[in-house]
């Protein structure tokens, strides 16, 4: 059987067909940016202090001043978990918990699920927790989502996750408590990446090979991104929490008329022996494009040993182990590295509204920064080489994270620049790292592969929120990780150099 491409090379590289799929797919991906990281502004804690009694007991009033001296500017820490508490001779003499709740400033948010659900002090631990079994479902949905593309197929898989995200997130508007918060939020998690990945793998095959790489980062990376930076601007003029999430989930439902716009995989489709709707896909694609397809297309031996071919990888169970089997320890790297950018980049990114400065305007740039990150990774995925582009990228970035840690208080600006240089320099390097796994990866187990990267990366996502809360170690761990990286390639250039010495020597002989 011939090569797919070389058989479907008459729609051409670049046509009608390939711009609307490019553009079509690239748009699935605008709610994930500002879908995963709306917890900055619906989970934001802002200035509180313990609520004062109306009386003493006897009817008496108190004055608030001695009850809490807290202040709602945020300017003094006494108070926020504790208040002064009265004796029943009148005199203040020790604290006591905030028995009766807690005031909130209104001055950025009129409400957040913390103020809504009393989220601090001892129950502080809840809002980090949230962003992490989001992650949790990010997690569960790399591990099956594969499956289910490959099983029913990728539009439909890319569909069903898109309404699973919509719906989950619309009936979160409605959450009680923080508990029906946090389920839903799992299946919002779960939707996204499940889509993210259908996506990623729909516009891959139906586009041809040379465009790929630009899909990959100028397309689903930086439509992601113009979602992210969406995010502010509606955090900005909508103060609600509950307002916020229902207009980040009601631009869902446009989505509904790309079902007849987007077309289903040919090459999915032959390999499950629908011939006929592969070739009636590839016959529009043609006409939108303004080519005469060929008579025959695919014979029915070509799209039997396909199906041939496909029986045989499902017949032979490769499993999480098949990764480890090799020598070859580069195989693990990507795992490695994910997980350290993920905690870099969520950690930075989940962290904006606690930066100095406008929470809004630093999102924002956070956002940008991602633009120009993902725009700079498609030049280097088409001319530079990956392994040694990657190190120095890591090894840059983590160097100015830790940096931050010897900033004075007094420069927030210089504070934010370094972060976000940082940020740009974990995204480039996260692209390339997606696309030099899947280089790296056997076909036998690249999807395993790919899903295993994910795996690590929702691993890292998990733990990101806990790291402002660890200071500096944050940091440390991502250096460390850096350095073990570039060791690794500093002694696999040695191993290769070892390796073709005898090679020459037995030439020269």
């Amino acid at each position: 059987m011939q090569d797919y491409d070389k058989l479907t090379s008459f729609l051409g590289d670049w046509g009608p067909f390939q711009m609307a799929i490019f553009f079509l797919l690239s748009l699935t991906a605008v709610p994930n940016g500002y879908m995963g990281l709306s917890v900055v502004f619906l989970a934001d804690t802002p200035p509180h202090f313990c609520r004062a009694r109306s009386g003493n007991g006897s009817g008496s009033p108190i004055n608030a001043s001695l009850i809490s001296s807290k202040l709602i500017d945020g300017s003094s820490a006494l108070g926020s978990c504790t208040r002064l508490k009265w004796t029943g001779e009148g005199q203040v003499n020790e604290t006591e918990e905030c028995l009766d709740g807690w005031e909130f400033g209104k001055e950025r948010y009129a409400s957040t699920i913390v103020t809504e659900w009393n989220l601090v002090c001892s129950e502080a631990w809840k809002v980090p927790a949230c962003t992490s079994v989001y992650f949790c479902g990010v997690l569960a949905g790399s591990m099956l989502s594969a499956q289910f593309s490959d099983r029913f197929g990728r539009k439909k898989t890319l569909f069903i996750t898109l309404a699973m995200q919509t719906v989950c997130s619309l009936i979160q508007v409605a959450s009680v408590n923080w508990l029906m918060f946090c389920i839903l939020f799992f299946f919002v998690g779960f939707a996204q990446i499940s889509k993210y990945i259908s996506a990623f793998v729909l516009g891959n095959e139906l586009l041809v090979k040379s465009i790929r790489i630009t899909y990959s980062t100028l397309g689903v990376c930086v439509f992601y991104a113009l979602g992210y930076a969406a995010l502010p601007m509606f955090a900005y003029f909508i103060r609600d929490w509950r307002m916020l999430l229902l207009a980040l989930s009601l631009p869902g439902v446009l989505y509904t008329p790309l079902w007849w716009l987007i077309p289903e995989s040919p090459r999915w489709l032959l390999s499950q022996g629908e011939m006929e709707e592969a070739k009636a896909i590839l016959h529009a694609a043609a006409q939108k494009n303004g080519v005469t397809p060929p008579e025959v297309i695919f014979t029915p031996d070509e799209s039997l040993e396909l199906m041939q071919e496909n029986i045989k990888k499902t017949q032979r169970l490769y499993t999480y182990i098949d990764l480890f089997r090799t020598r070859n320890i580069r195989y693990l790297t990507p795992f490695s590295d994910l997980m350290a950018n993920t905690i870099g980049y969520y950690g930075i990114s989940l962290n904006t509204s606690n930066m100095n400065g406008d929470p809004y305007i630093t999102c924002f740039i956070s956002a940008a920064t991602e633009i120009a990150a993902y725009t700079i990774a498609w030049a280097i995925l088409k001319h530079a080489p990956r392994r040694c582009v990657l190190s120095i990228l890591l090894l840059l970035s983590g160097s100015l994270l830790l940096f931050i840690q010897f900033v004075p208080s007094e420069l927030p600006i210089l504070t934010i620049i370094l972060a976000m240089t940082g940020k740009f320099g974990l995204t480039i390097s996260t692209s390339v790292i997606y696309v030099y796994s899947s280089e790296l990866f056997p076909t036998v187990v690249r999807n395993m592969g790919m899903g295993a990267a994910s795996m690590f990366s929702g691993i890292g996502g998990i733990t990101a929120p806990y790291f402002p809360y660890f200071g500096e170690w944050c940091n440390i761990c991502i250096y460390l990780e850096l350095f073990q990286h570039v060791l690794f390639c500093k002694r696999n250039v040695q191993k290769k150099g070892k390796k073709s010495k005898p090679d020459n020597s037995k030439k020269a002989m």
